[in-house]
């Protein structure tokens, strides 16, 4: 396995361990607080190595940072949101599926033509899909449904993120990392003000937002230089399999059982990410 695979590899580590750490924190206080306190510290981390390797990044360069930030954000408060409201090992599946998804079917607009493997993938996400929200919880079907389609917001949002990041410039250094996060941390004030969502921090989002923070930005540090030495298609897909992770955690961690057509859809969402890499 060369460099780019295990970075890619070890970005969807950070990835799977922050969404769990953001979800679990989001059951106990607000998603928009959580999302907030995690995109300053990563704005933070970015910082310190962006100065480490300023580069010589340009204005496009944090042009796309910014979308980046607001698929970044956008991505986290979904995520979040549906990780506290339904079972973890279906929301974070789903999320996965469209940001493996949507940067291909970006590609495939700007001339990019996928190998057949790809489209199997692309297609076998439908049936897990379909298998992930068969089984809703019978006692709350709305808020289970709920948390499926805040799952596959957080996706799009996600892929966004992957797309954007892609366009940065390989010269550009780590510095505009820090305007996606910074850009985050200020699109979730507007958004939840504009909402009237709770968003300010309180002492026991701290820690939850912070670790989260510093995982997803070690993540995006991983997956940024992963494209660097594997092609962008296969190293998005494979950062895209951070569902395992999350998946193992809430089960190892919170005990969290999943109906068997449950565990074929999500079986078969994560072997469609796989594929996808493959091709």
């Amino acid at each position: 396995m060369n460099l780019g695979l295990l970075l890619a590899l070890s970005a969807a580590l950070a990835y799977g361990a922050a969404d769990f750490i953001g979800g679990a924190g989001s059951r106990r206080h607000s998603p928009w607080q959580i999302v907030l306190v995690g995109q300053a510290t990563g704005a933070l981390v970015t910082l310190l190595a962006g100065l480490t390797l300023p580069g010589s990044p340009d204005l496009s360069d944090f042009g796309w940072a910014l979308l980046a930030g607001a698929g970044s954000a956008t991505g986290s408060i979904f995520l979040f949101r549906g990780l506290a409201r339904g079972r973890m090992g279906l929301v974070a599946p789903i999320s996965a599926v469209g940001a493996a998804v949507l940067p291909v079917l970006v590609g495939v607009v700007l001339g990019e033509r996928p190998g057949w493997l790809v489209w199997v993938g692309v297609l076998a996400t439908l049936p897990g899909i379909w298998l992930v929200s068969r089984e809703a919880a019978p006692d709350r079907p709305a808020c289970a449904r709920g948390a499926l389609v805040d799952g596959a917001i957080a996706g799009v949002g996600f892929g966004v993120l992957f797309i954007a990041l892609a366009q940065i410039s390989a010269d550009a250094g780590l510095l505009p990392l820090a305007a996606n996060q910074l850009a985050g941390a200020v699109l979730t004030v507007a958004a939840a003000t504009s909402l009237g969502q709770p968003w300010r921090p309180r002492r026991g989002v701290l820690g939850w937002g912070s670790a989260s923070g510093v995982l997803g930005a070690s993540g995006t540090l991983a997956f940024m230089v992963a494209t660097g030495a594997a092609s962008l298609g296969v190293a998005g897909v494979l950062a895209s399999l951070y569902p395992a992770v999350t998946v193992l955690l809430a089960a190892g961690v919170l005990g969290e059982r999943i109906g068997a057509r449950q565990r074929t859809g999500i079986g078969i969402c994560i072997i469609a990410v796989a594929t996808l890499a493959l091709g």
